[in-house]
Protein backbone atom coordinates (compact mmCIF):
# COMPACT_ATOMS: atom_id res chain seq x y z
CA UNK A 1 0.00 0.00 0.00
CA UNK A 2 3.02 2.62 0.87
CA UNK A 3 4.70 1.65 -2.06
CA UNK A 4 1.74 2.39 -4.26
CA UNK A 5 1.00 5.65 -2.77
CA UNK A 6 4.93 6.86 -2.93
CA UNK A 7 4.78 5.71 -6.52
CA UNK A 8 1.60 7.68 -7.32
CA UNK A 9 2.89 10.49 -5.63
CA UNK A 10 6.00 10.24 -7.12
CA UNK A 11 4.23 10.35 -10.60
CA UNK A 12 1.89 13.06 -9.62
CA UNK A 13 4.84 15.31 -9.13
CA UNK A 14 6.44 14.66 -12.94
CA UNK A 15 2.97 15.15 -13.90
CA UNK A 16 3.04 18.78 -12.06
CA UNK A 17 6.70 19.38 -13.42
CA UNK A 18 5.60 18.55 -16.92
CA UNK A 19 2.70 21.03 -16.61
CA UNK A 20 5.01 23.78 -15.72
CA UNK A 21 7.48 23.18 -17.98
CA UNK A 22 4.63 23.21 -21.01
CA UNK A 23 3.57 26.39 -19.39
CA UNK A 24 6.50 28.12 -19.53
CA UNK A 25 7.57 27.01 -22.80
CA UNK A 26 3.79 29.02 -23.58
CA UNK A 27 4.42 31.72 -22.19
CA UNK A 28 7.94 32.19 -23.38
CA UNK A 29 6.24 31.51 -26.82
CA UNK A 30 3.53 34.35 -26.17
Amino acid sequence: MQINKNLKLGFTLVEIMIVVAIIGLLAAIA
